[in-house]
């Protein structure tokens, strides 16, 4: 399993009904394509609170043929002829389950990046993760949830999708909040549970 994610940050002032409609229309081109776990179509809005107006799609792969496949093929092509290249962060899986609201359509999607300090063995950084990660994806609301690495900067990432807003849904300072607009889950069966298995 292989977790990716750009951001496209647009204008304070920008019409972000030419995102949902950009989803709505080129969302379910995606539902059936090859190698694709799922991928979550996110924003951020500043009318809903955010500090920015952000197009975030977080993308879980089952195969790097499938994530080539969309990263050298016309879907991404038409990101990059609409807003330029953005930078396409990319992180190992770790873990993927399920959630108790595994059947409802995801509304919410935290996330939170956590730095590994240098004098964490990266085992203990992952094994405490993993606790998190479990502890997390058994929460009442949440629908399903990845944990990534990303050993080049050491950096572990926690995405949870969430059925709707719940006491359970983290507002810590250090998790970014967005809304899901589509879920598209070809292959999502295929993402198994720890360390993709």
């Amino acid at each position: 399993m292989h977790a990716m994610q750009y951001e496209i940050t647009l204008p304070a002032d920008y019409d972000m009904g030419i995102i949902h409609e950009r989803v709505a229309t080129k969302g379910p081109l995606l539902d059936d394509f090859r190698g694709l776990g799922i991928k979550a179509f996110l924003v951020r809005e500043r009318e809903d609170g955010s500090p920015v107006n952000q197009y975030a799609p977080f993308y879980l792969w089952t195969s790097p043929e499938g994530m080539n496949s969309f990263l050298w093929g016309p879907g991404f092509q038409g990101i990059v002829n609409d807003f330029g290249r953005p930078v396409v962060q990319h992180w190992t899986g770790l873990a993927y389950t399920e959630g108790p609201a595994s059947t409802a359509a995801p509304r919410i999607a935290t996330r939170r990046k956590i730095p590994v300090p240098a004098h964490t063995p990266p085992a203990q950084a992952v094994a405490e993760a993993l606790a998190r990660h479990a502890r997390e994806a058994e929460a009442a609301g949440a629908v399903a949830s990845a944990l990534a690495v990303d050993p080049r900067h050491w950096e572990l990432l926690h995405l949870t999708l969430w059925a709707a807003d719940s006491p359970e849904v983290p507002t810590d300072a250090d998790v970014d909040r967005f809304r899901v607009l589509h879920l598209s889950a070809p292959e999502r069966g295929l993402l198994g549970g720890p360390l993709g298995g």
